[in-house]
């Protein structure tokens, strides 16, 4: 029996656009660490860096840029001297806190061990 023989393709819907819109940009690797940094304050670029283990800065700088271009954050310059560059949530930036608060939480209480996902058992097989 296919799938399509134990239920009808009506009763899969599809994908909300507003969720594949926020997982293509909050759904690659690095971008809500980052987001989840600015949450708390501006950074700068090397504090950012610091703040999130692993991520380089080619990484950084993309993600940056993606989140720019996405209006979530801006770069603010400060002439000095000496000169300094650090990157803010935007109002719509800032609004991503709650949410990304409720994905906090539900993973501490449904992946309490820090597994990561290729390390958690499977339940589908």
């Amino acid at each position: 029996m296919t799938v399509e023989q134990s239920h009808g393709t009506e009763a899969c819907k599809p994908v909300d656009d507003g969720i594949t819109r926020v997982f293509q940009l909050l759904g690659k690797r690095w971008t809500g660490p980052i987001v989840a940094v600015l949450i708390e304050q501006p950074a700068n670029f090397a504090a950012l860096r610091r703040a999130v283990p692993g991520l380089s800065e080619r990484m950084l700088s993309d993600r940056l840029t993606e989140l720019g271009a996405a209006g979530l954050v801006v770069r603010e310059v400060d002439e000095g001297p000496p000169l300094r560059v650090s990157y803010r949530l935007t109002e719509s930036g800032a609004a991503l806190g709650p949410a990304l608060k409720e994905l906090a939480e539900w993973a501490k209480a449904h992946l309490p061990d820090g597994r990561s996902c290729a390390e958690a058992p499977r339940c589908d097989g």
